[in-house]
């Protein structure tokens, strides 16, 4: 690099560095220190290496940069204002979609941590143009940079054909101590590396400090030696300021056919004469008088806050945008020419991308007509659906047996690198299949599973209800972003039965119908579940399916005009016992619905009408018009009951105050499913005592 080039250079990263620090000065608050070390790696990845096209940022064969340690946000932000990511965007072309977030400004940045603006204190997938995806829990972008990296290697394994390649891009994730600390990164490194997932590049961030103080207090681990025992290539960088050094280790990283890992080491707080290296650096402003010493030591204009150079953007613009705009070009010379030359693959990726699912993509869905798990339902149906979807892709964290979430059809395949597809002497091509075996990692998995849906493929992951608790963290991000994983969460309660109260889930169907922007089915049989994995496909969000391990039995529905209505609607009359207004509604989800019409019938009895309301979705009906939801509970009838094998919370929005719930509020019992039901008072007699008591009190 020439003289000037150098100047170049240094100009840009203090560039960076300063932009950060006066976003976080001005707002009183943020993260300064991981900026002010990192900006020479990430301008040298960015402006040297990065193959991505400002003017396109929704370019599928983009280059991914992930910032797991997304404190260090004013870094990604300021990279993406100095090189104009989605400035000039065409936002024309219909494969690419829609640009998702606004394109960061100056005035953005100088709003950062503000209400309304798109730089978040932590990025977020959507509100700046850019932002790969949501990070800020440590470790999350980690895992989720896998699943990207599975993406792409899916997508070339899927699409590319000899004379055209289409995919080959890399994800690159920036992440820190905490992230390696947190569990969830051991869980994807390891999964990353016997993928041997070569596209995949992690920037380890090593600067001895973190909140409390020096790594030393609780952080004395070989990171080095853990990750080559997973598989992976790893190198060094000494100094993070040594660009040659950076460069090396990155082009190393791209002619390796494994996941690398290049530790540099950092100064946190690079430049400041009384935070550098020092815990203060982290996350809290510099301070006024501190910031001016930064500055001088930097060569900086001290009075000049949000200042950028003349020629820094276009020295961007002349590296990363016109490599970006000349790689782009060419793909799209190579797009055009798959279209014709690959009609129907081309029109799958049109699909893909545009979020659509093909013409076909009900054909063939099984029917029931006998008593079935509706675990067992929602696998047949899978294996429909992912026959007409190809890039319908998953599998589960090493329980596809018991959640019925393994793809049995000829083509389905399996995703695997392959070394692995040979000792299993399968036929599969390396990468192609769609089935996976994500381990015992469910926390990985459903991370991983955010990232493939970021690229377009829709990904399935399954394990058993109560183990959601170990992927949440993961579901929440995917809700925060609206991405449509598909969460297949069998052995849905007590109905378990001997595996006993570790396995018996409670609280989790009111703790995920707690988070918002997920939609939580619970079918009633094994037609409700082909309705719910219908409807989750459709939503465009994420969608858990909760599912029974025990066989229920198949629903009349014949008083039902619409059962597939019904089931989007998120809750429909499923039974009435008499020609009238009902004198009591009985509501239940999943496996108590047939219950329910038990009790109604005994009720009936007596007589006194009774309604069973199937609530298989609780925000799908939230959704619907006012006179719908009445139509289905009516004001004028008080008294209900709702009824559900796990915690009673949240069922009295539909029962009112007054309503009663026969739900549990322990743990629960290691016995035969029917005799669980019985010992914790879900049954019928319990049913119809609370209706009764119901009525009596109207009277």
């Amino acid at each position: 690099m020439n003289e000037d080039k150098q100047q170049q250079a240094q100009q840009c990263i203090n560039t960076l560095r300063t932009l950060s620090i006066d976003a976080v000065q001005q707002a009183n608050s943020g993260h300064p220190g991981a900026p002010m070390a990192l900006a020479p790696v990430v301008y040298c990845l960015w402006q040297e290496l990065l193959r991505y096209d400002p003017a396109a940022p929704m370019w599928p064969n983009r280059d991914r940069f992930v910032l797991s340690n997304g404190h260090a946000s004013m870094l990604l932000y300021s990279m993406l204002y100095l090189a104009g990511v989605g400035r000039n965007a065409q936002t024309d072309n219909s494969l690419y979609g829609p640009m998702k977030g606004k394109p960061v400004t100056l005035d953005d940045i100088k709003a950062f941590r503000q209400l309304g603006s798109c730089t978040a204190g932590h990025p977020e997938f959507g509100m700046a143009c850019g932002v790969e995806t949501t990070t800020g829990p440590l470790g999350q972008g980690l895992a989720s940079s896998v699943g990207m990296a599975i993406a792409g290697c899916w997508q070339a394994a899927t699409f590319n054909r000899p004379d055209c390649k289409l995919f080959d891009y890399h994800v690159y994730a920036l992440c820190g101590d905490g992230c390696l600390m947190e569990g969830v990164s051991s869980e994807a490194a390891s999964l990353a590396g016997h993928l041997q997932l070569g596209n995949l590049c992690w920037i380890y961030d090593s600067n001895s400090i973190t909140i409390e103080g020096s790594t030393k207090l609780a952080f004395t681990e070989d990171i080095a030696a853990r990750f080559r025992s997973a598989h992976w290539q790893v190198l060094r960088v000494a100094d993070a300021n040594n660009l040659p050094a950076i460069r090396d280790a990155l082009q190393q990283c791209k002619q390796q056919p494994q996941p690398s890992l290049i530790i540099v080491n950092s100064h946190i707080g690079y430049g400041s004469p009384n935070r550098q290296d020092s815990a203060k650096a982290h996350g809290e402003p510099l301070g006024v008088q501190e910031v001016r010493l930064t500055k001088q030591a930097y060569g900086w204009p001290t009075d000049r806050p949000f200042y950028v150079p003349d020629g820094v953007q276009q020295h961007l613009a002349d590296g990363l945008g016109q490599r970006g705009k000349q790689c782009h070009a060419q793909w799209q010379q190579d797009w055009a020419r798959y279209q014709t030359d690959y009609p129907q693959l081309a029109q799958q990726l049109q699909c893909m991308f545009a979020g659509k699912l093909p013409d076909s993509w009900r054909d063939n869905l099984p029917t029931f007509d006998k008593a079935v798990a509706t675990r067992s339902a929602s696998g047949q149906t899978l294996n429909a659906l992912a026959s007409n979807i190809p890039w319908l892709v998953g599998g589960s964290a090493d329980l596809a047996p018991s959640t019925k979430t393994w793809l049995r059809f000829d083509k389905a395949g399996l995703f695997a690198a392959a070394g692995e597809l040979d000792q299993l002497q399968n036929s599969t091509a390396a990468y192609c299949g769609q089935n996976m075996h994500f381990g015992v990692r469910e926390h990985a998995m459903a991370a991983a599973a955010n990232g493939m849906a970021l690229c377009g493929l829709r990904p399935f992951v399954g394990t058993f209800l109560v183990f959601s608790d170990y992927a949440r963290p993961a579901i929440r991000l995917a809700a925060l972003m609206r991405q449509p994983v598909v969460y297949v969460f069998t052995h849905d309660s007590i109905g378990l039965g001997e595996d006993g109260p570790t396995h018996q889930p409670i609280e989790h169907l009111a703790s995920l119908r707690a988070m918002p922007n997920l939609m939580v089915m619970r079918p009633a049989d094994a037609q409700e579940t082909s309705l719910c994995w219908q409807a989750a496909l459709q939503c465009g969000q994420p969608c858990a399916l909760v599912l029974s391990r025990q066989n229920l039995p198949i629903l009349d529905r014949t008083a039902c005009s619409n059962p597939q209505e019904g089931v989007q609607q998120g809750g429909y009359v499923l039974y009435n016992s008499a020609d009238k207004q009902p004198d009591v509604v009985l509501l239940a989800s999943g496996s108590e619905v047939h219950v329910c019409i038990t009790a109604a019938q005994q009720l009936a009895q007596q007589q006194i009408a009774a309604r069973v309301v199937s609530m298989p979705c609780w925000e799908l009906f939230a959704q619907q018009p006012q006179t719908y939801q009445e139509s289905v509970l009516p004001s004028q009838v008080t008294a209900r009951v709702a009824v559900e094998a796990a915690s009673p919370f949240g069922w009295h929005a539909f029962v009112g105050q007054q309503g009663q719930v026969v739900g549990i509020n322990r743990f629960g019992v290691s016995a035969p499913a029917a005799d669980a039901y019985s010992h914790l008072g879900i049954t019928v007699d319990a049913i119809v005592q609370a209706a009764c008591a119901q009525l009596q009190q109207k009277q």
